[in-house]
């Protein structure tokens, strides 16, 4: 594979003051509550780890894997990889994930957890890429905006590469 350029586009000391700063709000929303955080997989398990080590609320943690990406091209489709174990019947749920870019993804997550008798559900996205949304949902909590680049590192991969960088960079 040829080396690719990468330009740092927000820097590690960036994310970890947005993380921190979000793990307090999500401290203060989630008081007393039996909240159940979600991880999309792969790309948000970098941004989850880094918040649920700063949360001092209780918490229950489970996964969901999705695909709806080749190469740098949305396939438009959602593929669902692996599905929530946990029973999330009268849960208060926050499903973190990495990018909110079609709107697609995201928009499917929730719509299948809404079927189910949750307690509530909010989300935490790490970047927002300005770009037109087929589906349109509300983010309850942002790391970043973002123009319409094609990003890595932070979780965030190219083909499965880049996901250990500590910085998120334009590729």
């Amino acid at each position: 594979m040829k080396k690719q350029k990468i330009k740092v586009l927000i820097s590690q000391e960036e994310i970890q003051k947005k993380v921190c700063k979000l793990a307090k709000q999500i401290d203060k929303d989630y008081k007393q509550k039996d909240l159940l955080v979600i991880s999309v997989l792969s790309g948000s398990i970098v941004f989850c780890s880094d918040i649920i080590r700063q949360l001092k609320t209780d918490f229950s943690l489970d996964f969901v894997r999705v695909a709806s990406y080749k190469d740098k091209q949305s396939t438009n489709k959602i593929e669902l990889i692996a599905s929530v174990k946990a029973d999330v019947t009268g849960k208060d749920i926050l499903i973190i994930e990495d990018i909110y870019d079609t709107g697609k993804t995201l928009s499917y997550i929730k719509n299948m957890l809404l079927k189910k008798k949750i307690k509530s559900l909010k989300t935490c996205v790490l970047v927002n890429k300005k770009t037109k949304k087929s589906n349109k949902t509300d983010i309850d909590y942002l790391g970043f905006n973002i123009e319409n680049e094609f990003i890595v590192g932070y979780g965030l991969d190219y083909n499965g590469k880049y996901r250990g960088l500590p910085y998120i960079g334009i590729l």
